[in-house]
Formats: C-alpha cells, structure tokens, sequence
C-alpha cells in the first residue's frame, strides 16, 4: 500500500470526531482563543485541550501563545473547503436529514456554573 493512502486516513480519522468539526467550524473564520472555544462551542478546557492537541499535531490548526492566552487558527482555508464538500455531499447523500442541515432549528446554550448544555428548539415552535 501507498504511504499517501496512509497519510490521508490519517488525516480523515484526525476530521472523523464531532467536536473537532465543531471546533473547525468555530474556527472557519476568526482565531480564537481556549476561553473563547469553550464558551462558543460548549466544551470543557479539559476536552478541548485534547482534541486541540491532535489538530495541531496533525497540522489542521495552528496555536501562538499571547502572554497566558493560547490563541488557534487553522492551518489552511481548504480545510473549510474540504468540510463545506463533505456538507454538500451531506446534503446530496442524506435528504431524510435536511431539516439538521438546512439549521431551521436554534441552539440555546444554557450554562449553570461549569456545567453547559445545548437546547435545540425547531423554528416552528418559536412564536
């Protein structure tokens, strides 16, 4: 087997995690920092820092340390293009699912102390 086939499972397991799309979709276009992450996507410091820890090491996002803040950014703009085909394959490939990616719902993030949770609630039942 070809190494390239190898790199690019690699690279497809490394984009093959729920939160790290969120993480890439949070990223698409500003640089963020760790406090900013978590409070955008929900996740604990803890969490993040794992998952950020395999991007970087597999090249899909780029980190620069700004006195105690660790600000992220990806890599390279394909990376959302590659996420925006993968999405448009969604579309084509999935019809029974076009209520998620069509995002006729909303997501209200409820946050008690440390502990978050996302509500979705469908446009429809918004009055």
């Amino acid at each position: 087997m070809d190494n390239i086939f190898l790199l690019h499972a690699n690279i497809c397991k490394t984009l093959a995690n729920p939160r790290r799309l969120e993480i890439i979709e949070a990223l698409r276009d500003d640089e963020l920092n760790a406090t900013q992450l978590t409070q955008k996507i929900l996740i604990s410091k803890a969490n993040l820092s794992q998952h950020m820890s395999i991007l970087i090491q597999k090249g899909v996002v780029l980190s620069r340390r700004e006195g105690l803040n660790v600000f992220y950014k990806l890599s390279d703009e394909r990376i959302t293009k590659a996420r925006d085909l993968m999405r448009e394959l969604l579309w084509i490939n999935y019809p029974d699912y076009s209520f998620i990616l069509s995002k006729k719902s909303i997501v209200i993030p409820i946050c008690v102390f440390s502990y978050c949770v996302k509500i979705h609630i469908k446009a429809d039942d918004i009055i």
